[in-house]
């Protein structure tokens, strides 16, 4: 960790008329302004300031990254330890995979600033209006397709650089009928230029700071909950680097669920922030979408569909990546290989031969560390392939049953389990099962 520089948070600002959030930054020389504009959204509304001021807490490790300085001072923003502590988490667990792939030791991050216990906000939400963030795959597909029918009101919540588009989102949005709530999130043009001035690169904790930003968005709109898709799998480490677990999906995981939770708790009170499939494995989720056929053309969860540069970007699966291949697993036992086969266009990632190399990392039969994307644990690819070499269209494929050989029957206890924090009004029975 470099100790050239402190990294501080300066202040946010509102701007009603506009309806914009400026979080300002500096570290060393550099000063950082981003600007997001909530489209339509009520910035004089109760708890606006509350729900700016924590997203302005998260987004600021897109900027502590450029040098990640040994230490953060929050400036005037005052925080309770308890706040400070699950800050100091979001920056540590997060940025794993960034230190490990930038050879850095964060674990001496201090967090300093003013002390106290902010005073919250007064006003009421309600639970029963709900804001959904939507990426076009089948996980927030699923959650819209359970979830919505329970609630009083919903909308989906997309956050983008102003004036993007992915098809990848609209186009399965536009089948959900829902109205949709932007947030046009404009990161200062510095980070962009990160790589010729010198900054170092990686993965954030992007979940984290979009879900504060969703959370801003619901209580501008008058939501009063924010209901995410993230699986029970998503707390699996991707990795062990030197300093302990590296999760890729950290902020998706069950200890930032909790900990943004209490945070929420302090400073919103009655809003409510959950993961509709949080105690759901992957295999679950796949088969309940395997059912919403509406949404079979549409769906994508490949990254190539959300390239930032429209030249490259895909209007279709690549049918290559580990991503790709993945999707493809676990949906393999429940859809046909000529549904999967239309679904990718012909270019169905189980019977390329040349993925194998990149099966078996996911399945665990081979070395190499399992890829820094969005896929389910070892323990969900297993059972997926288990369940997909027994269907009779896959009887002649030799490497998925090479495979299932190799893997065996499943241990006791293989599969995760997790806790889940569904509020008890949609916590129906069968939803628990």
């Amino acid at each position: 960790m470099s100790d050239e520089a402190t990294f501080r948070y300066l202040g946010v600002d509102l701007d009603p008329s506009s309806s914009t959030v400026r979080c300002r930054y500096e570290l060393g020389d550099e000063r950082f302004v981003e600007t997001t504009t909530l489209p339509g959204a009520d910035l004089g509304r109760e708890g606006v300031a509350e729900a700016a001021e924590i997203y302005f807490l998260l987004a600021g490790v897109s900027y502590f990254k450029c040098a990640a300085p040994s230490r953060i001072d929050l400036g005037a923003t005052v925080t309770s330890p308890a706040e400070r502590a699950f800050l100091t988490e979001f920056y540590l667990g997060g940025l794993g995979e960034f230190a490990l792939k930038n050879d850095l030791d964060l674990t001496g991050l201090r967090i300093t600033g003013p002390d106290g216990s902010p005073a919250g906000s007064s006003g009421t939400h309600d639970p029963g209006r709900v804001l959904i963030p939507f990426g076009g795959g089948l996980d927030s597909i699923v959650t819209v397709s359970e979830l919505v029918p329970l609630t009083e009101a919903s909308a989906l919540f997309v956050a983008e650089r102003p004036g993007a588009r992915f098809a990848a989102i609209e186009d399965a949005a536009a089948v959900t009928g829902l109205e949709v709530l932007r947030a046009e999130r404009a990161l200062d043009q510095k980070v962009l230029e990160s790589t010729a001035r010198g900054y170092l690169n990686g993965h954030v904790p992007v979940t984290g700071i979009l879900s504060a930003l969703a959370v801003l968005t619901a209580v501008s709109h008058g939501y009063g909950a924010v209901a995410m898709s993230n699986e029970q799998s998503a707390s699996s480490a991707t990795t062990e680097g030197a300093f302990g677990p590296v999760n890729h999906q950290w902020s998706k995981g069950v200890a930032f669920e909790e900990g943004f939770r209490t945070l929420l708790a302090g400073r919103l009170g009655d809003f409510e922030y959950f993961s509709w499939l949080r105690n759901r494995s992957e295999l679950s989720i796949a088969e309940t979408f395997a059912r919403l056929t509406d949404f079979h053309p549409v769906f994508r969860s490949c990254n190539r569909s959300f390239h930032q540069d429209p030249a490259a970007r895909l209007d279709t699966w690549c049918g290559l990546c580990d991503k790709c291949l993945f999707i493809d697993l676990v949906l393999a036992p429940f859809l046909s290989a000529g549904a999967l086969r239309e679904i990718f266009n012909g270019a169905e990632p189980l019977e390329n031969p040349e993925l194998t190399g990149q099966l078996e990392i996911l399945l665990g039969t081979a070395g190499g560390v399992r890829p820094f994307e969005c896929v389910g644990d070892e323990a969900e690819c297993r059972e997926a392939l288990r369940r997909a070499a027994k269907r009779p269209d896959r009887a002649d494929n030799a490497t998925l049953q090479a495979l299932v050989q190799r893997i065996g029957a499943p241990a006791a206890g293989e599969m995760t389990t997790s806790p889940t924090f569904v509020p008890e009004r949609y916590a129906t029975p069968a939803r628990l099962g």
